[in-house]
């Protein structure tokens, strides 16, 4: 689940702005007369009076001290952000008021408390607002947002059943705005409760270059995994969009997507199971397009054979418009 990150500064200063934004803060909470210093640096929100959104009345704030405040917060009802803040910091409150409300962003010192805060009851606050003067904290609390808002994955072993040439189609090549590791790539299948981990294009080939910063992935009508837990198809993918990077281990992260490239391909329908449940996704047939071994190697889909293990990822319930929902839906 996403978490909001907000850094609260007691004046401009142009070296905790730039970290701040360089560390991912989706916001920046400053005192009146700053908003435009802050948008000469880059694009980010700031909460003042005279900034893209306003204390009191776009986000509101509350100062924590007995039950009645609590009550206020529970008032709002989470129509507008609340910024809580507490004299002598500790988590009842912050329990309380996640048990029965939402958007309440827990004011932080540092490291430890905004551990805390994301962390509380399992769920955490919706976000935090890290009230400092350090750029080390800032990065550190960066770092940590990042983390715990990532999403782990259970992957699972699926076998191999057939793979069947199916004619030209419309495959979707999805370039990514940073460079991929060796393991990384992107969750897509023809159905939105099964998926196949499709493995990045940093691998040498005597027919093409490397391109770590690719997933070639899929036709036009896969289901890819986003992240915040939502499925879109594959032609919805543009620049600017936002997909799951995922590894071997299940480990995740949100990146945005550079191009999309729709090509029309020769393709090739791969199926697989995982305890008799089918896992399928058409892609191009070339040796270069590759899926995921157990161990975390790649595997040419033209090199895949009956009772080869790769691996997947497996939901339950369906989707409407890429949401999750409980109801029963079959797809094959």
């Amino acid at each position: 689940m996403q978490k909001v990150f907000w850094v609260r500064l007691a004046a401009f200063e142009r070296d905790l702005v730039t970290t701040a934004l360089e560390s991912g803060a989706d916001a920046l909470v400053l005192p009146d007369g700053c908003t435009e210093k802050v948008h000469e640096l880059g694009r980010i929100t700031v909460i003042a009076p005279d900034g893209d959104r306003r204390l009191g009345l776009e986000v509101r704030e509350c100062h924590i001290r007995q039950k009645s405040d609590e009550d206020a917060v529970v008032a709002n009802g989470g129509r507008v952000p609340t910024l809580i803040t507490n004299r002598d910091w500790t988590t009842i409150p912050l329990e309380n008021l996640i048990a029965r409300t939402d958007n309440v962003i827990q004011t932080v010192k540092d490291l430890r408390q905004a551990e805390l805060a994301l962390t509380t009851m399992e769920k955490g606050a919706a976000g935090i607002c890290l009230e400092t003067e350090s750029a080390v904290d800032i990065r550190a609390v960066g770092a940590l947002v990042r983390r715990v808002a990532n999403e782990k994955l259970e992957l699972v072993r699926a076998g191999v059943e057939s793979t069947e040439p199916v004619g030209v189609a419309d495959r979707v090549c999805v370039d990514t705005a940073a460079i991929l590791q060796p393991g990384q790539g992107l969750l897509a299948g023809n159905t939105s409760t099964a998926f196949f981990l499709v493995y990045n294009e940093n691998v040498e080939s005597p027919y093409c270059d490397p391109r770590p910063f690719r997933v070639n992935v899929g036709a036009v009508h896969a289901y890819i995994r986003l992240p915040e837990n939502k499925t879109g198809y594959l032609a919805e993918i543009r620049a600017g969009s936002r997909v799951l990077i995922c590894d071997a281990k299940g480990n995740t992260f949100p990146l945005a997507v550079g191009r999309a490239k729709i090509e029309k391909r020769p393709m090739l329908l791969v199926r697989a199971s995982v305890e008799e449940k089918p896992v399928s996704l058409i892609m191009q047939n070339a040796e270069t397009i590759r899926l995921t071994r157990p161990d975390g190697e790649p595997i040419s889909i033209t090199e895949l054979r009956p009772g080869d293990e790769i691996l997947a990822y497996g939901e339950a319930g369906g989707r409407h418009f890429g949401t999750r929902i409980e109801e029963t839906i079959t797809e094959r």
